[in-house]
């Protein structure tokens, strides 16, 4: 096929011009865009170390192994064994769509032959896949012939987290489309094009006989950014369908609210939705359709304006809390998910080529420092799934032999593409967006651009121009929103140029470049604090973008680095109680900051000695969260008046022991209606159904569902299920190992409160080493089940 042209996520607003050939082109208008990886070279920095530590992960796996569910889908003998964990229990063939984009991106970016070459031969392999499915199809879900066929016919059961009772199948095949559309767009690989078209020609194939309304059913599944891709094929083909295609696989049931400007995110699973928006602006750079771009801004604004924590990322156990109660956030491990914030940094990419504001690049720059730099081990290489808020908790961190999760995936892409969003440009001008390092050469303008900088060491950069000869464009300089109003400062060749700009904006600067010209910016920072979004006690310290964290001992790090086990992405050891942790001690009219000082004037070191209590912690250093590795840690801490502090600390004592010894007696446990526990836990249901109620999610059913819960230590003596007063007229049955534990019939209603209720275990079981326990709910023949909120096996 011959391609029309080549761009990589250009933005701005397209017009459609028809063709001899009936085909239709997207041409597009002369605005911003971003530069290919290859013209970006990092210098030696902590971000230049990082994507080699990358590097050194990712060619650590085995392609064969990765890639062994789609050849025994497509009938052909696997070379090796499947990797376990994600891999080979529902999921299978998830990562490998992750690991081509990242070889092409450390392709591009550390110039890596190896990668090229693991990328090329992992292209070759599914090329034989794709060969011997015979209809365009790549996939290693298990048994995808079976439910693709299913779904073509119209037969759809479509869960949140499943589709036709696989494992979010839509959402794994989506990583392989992505990782072939990468292969071509960053490396330049024609073969993954060609595979890439047949594979979208398959979907069209395999969709074409549904209603709208079809279509929409299985989108309430988990599907990844399946929207964006194929906006994205269509804009490399020319061709409409695939546009018309990319407009099918968008959900209403979001793009619609979003676009009205109404917040309906309260309980959704985040990461679910944000893939979502990143094909609706997509779609909108493609057509101008108003609607998408509306819902993509709205959704951004919302998400990083009220239900984003300090470090950039969002999502208390992968879903969004109410926004005005970020208290699960400091009371839960299972804090801001890697892969969120993954996703919000690529709608930002986005959105700021539609519009270029400041705001998209202060956000950007947050979550780069603080998250996803903080995300990757700087030794080992494992990736980070939680990066808990929770004072004194601490992450667990994958390995390449036992982690296949979802934030592995995006964890290999994260430290790729650091030289991604530097810079930008339009056809006559430049921006610089972050202060980092680099090498950028401007290949239209035959021009390079040197930044040399120290920060957030230090409060500047320094710019080089080379050229051969003489150039006019603009030059825009990021004044970031957290520099001190009125003292950015810029030295042209020495010389100060004067600017009236305030915080958060581009100081342009229009003049003839010639070669040596040389710019120096400064940009004084603060040390201030940022409060949790819902406006509660917890503060958070930051200088300039970067987050201040403190290490509170390296104790008790159970399973830090993870084994293979469903849940040992989950930092499970011990809690600390919050009311045994330091606290920020003020008046209410003291500028308490003024108490806090830099130690370090190379380093951002901090002491909080004068105002940090009690007297024991008074030694603890504050210092940049993303230096902060194999410890406990807190980021947020209270801060207290002296006249609150006491009864504070009683309150906190006594809640914490209720939860201790509620912990002690837990043995495992299931959040229903919650996307990753009940996947670990290998969900199972028909006819059932999810909702929020009261920000606590539910499932019931007018069939049934189960779980399996493990005792390995052969402890349980009874389950304990919580229930919602409000429901009436259920009726339902609980078995555990198929033996009758309990049988329930709600007549009545109780008072609106959530309440447990607690089944004994018979002796056939307690009495038996038996350590895996399958609960089943079961609503009676013409009745449903209560919603179940919560289920603990308990000693």
């Amino acid at each position: 096929m011959k391609l029309l042209f080549k761009t990589y996520y250009c933005t701005a607003i397209l017009v459609i011009l028809s063709l001899a050939s009936g085909h239709c082109i997207f041409a597009q208008n002369s605005e911003t865009r971003m530069f290919h990886l290859e013209d970006v070279k990092l210098s030696e920095s902590m971000f230049k170390e990082a994507m080699h530590t990358d590097l050194d992960y990712i060619l650590k796996l085995d392609p064969d192994k990765l890639l062994a569910p789609f050849l025994a889908e497509a009938g052909l003998e696997p070379r090796e064994k499947s990797y376990t964990n994600w891999e080979n229990t529902g999921l299978d063939g998830h990562t490998a769509g992750h690991y081509l984009t990242a070889l092409a991106q450390m392709y591009a970016s550390a110039n890596s032959e190896e990668a090229r070459h693991a990328m090329e031969y992992a292209i070759n392999e599914l090329k034989r896949v794709q060969d011997a499915n015979a209809n365009g199809y790549i996939g290693g879900v298990p048994g995808g012939e079976e439910i693709w066929n299913e779904i073509a016919n119209g037969n759809i059961n479509a869960g949140n987290f499943s589709l036709n009772d696989r494992w979010v199948p839509l959402y794994n095949i989506h990583k392989t489309y992505a990782g072939l559309r990468d292969a071509y767009l960053i490396a330049g690989n024609e073969l993954a094009l060609e595979m890439l078209i047949d594979f979208t020609d398959w979907m069209l194939d395999t969709t074409a006989q549904l209603s709208d309304a079809q279509m929409q059913e299985i989108l309430i599944s988990e599907h990844g950014g399946l929207n964006e891709v194929f906006a994205d094929v269509a804009q490399i083909t020319g061709e409409s369908k695939y546009l018309e295609l990319a407009k099918r696989f968008s959900h209403r049931k979001l793009l619609d609210p979003l676009a009205r400007n109404k917040d309906v995110l309260n309980g959704m699973h985040a990461n679910t939705q944000i893939p979502k928006i990143i094909g609706f602006e997509t779609i909108a750079s493609l057509n101008g359709e108003s609607d998408y771009h509306q819902a993509s801004t709205f959704f951004w604004d919302n998400v990083v304006n009220q239900r984003t924590v300090a470090i950039g990322g969002n999502s208390v156990r992968e879903h969004f809390h109410p926004t005005d109660d970020f208290s699960e956030m400091i009371a839960s491990v299972q804090g801001p998910e890697t892969c969120n914030t993954y996703n919000m940094l690529r709608l930002s990419e986005k959105l700021f080529l539609a519009e270029p504001d400041e705001k998209y690049i202060d956000y950007y720059e947050t979550a780069l420092y603080n998250h996803i730099l903080s995300s990757q081990h700087p030794e080992e290489g494992g990736f980070v799934y939680f990066t808990p808020m929770r004072p004194g908790h601490y992450r667990v961190y994958s390995q390449p032999e036992t982690s296949f999760w979802c934030c592995v995936g995006s964890g290999m892409e994260n430290h790729g593409k650091y030289n991604q969003f530097i810079y930008a440009h339009t056809n006559d001008a430049l921006f610089v967006n972050l202060f980092i390092s680099s090498e950028l050469d401007w290949q239209e303008k035959n021009l390079k651009l040197v930044q040399n900088t120290g920060f957030p060491n230090s409060e500047s950069t320094n710019l080089t121009i080379e050229t051969e000869e003489p150039q006019t464009f603009k030059l825009r300089l990021r004044y970031p929103d957290w520099a001190i109003e009125g003292e950015l400062e810029i030295f042209i060749n020495n010389k100060l140029y004067k600017h009236d700009n305030k915080p958060g904006s581009y100081v342009e600067i229009d003049r003839v470049w010639e070669n040596g010209d040389e710019i120096h910016v400064k940009f004084p920072m603060k040390l201030d604090f940022e409060r949790l979004p819902d406006d509660s006690d917890f503060v958070a310290l930051k200088y300039g973008p970067i987050i201040l964290a403190t290490k509170l001992g390296d104790k008790d790090l159970e399973g830090q680095f993870a084994d293979d086990s469903r849940g040992g992405h989950i930092a499970e050891g011990e809690k600390i109680a919050l009311s045994d942790l330091p606290v920020f001690l003020a008046e209410n009219d003291e500028n308490w900051l003024e108490k806090i000082k830099r130690v370090n004037d190379q380093n951002l070191k901090f002491s909080a000695e004068e105002i940090i209590f009690p007297q024991k912690f008074k030694n603890l250093e504050f210092v940049p969260f993303y230096e902060i590795h194999e410890a406990r840690y807190a980021i947020y801490l209270p801060i207290e008046t002296p006249e609150s502090y006491e009864n504070i600390q009683k309150e906190r004592a006594k809640s914490e022991k209720i939860e201790r010894d509620l912990a002690e007696l837990t043995i495992d446990q299931v959040a229903p209606g919650e996307q990753q526990p009940e996947s670990d836990h290998f969900i199972k249901s028909e006819e059932s159904n999810t909702g929020v109620n009261l920000g606590e999610h539910w499932r019931d059913a007018s069939g049934w569902f189960s779980y399996e819960l493990k005792d390995d230590k052969n402890q349980a003596q009874k389950i304990r299920l919580t229930y919602f007063g409000k429901d009436v007229n259920r009726k339902f049955r609980i078995f555990i190992n198929g033996i009758e534990v309990g049988q329930e019939h709600f007549e009545e209603e109780k008072a609106e409160n959530f309440y447990t209720k607690d089944y004994q275990l018979p002796k056939k079981i307690t009495e038996k080493n038996i350590k895996r326990l399958t609960i089943r709910i079961e609503a009676e023949s013409g009745f449903s089940t209560a919603g179940v909120y919560d289920i603990k096996l308990m000693k």
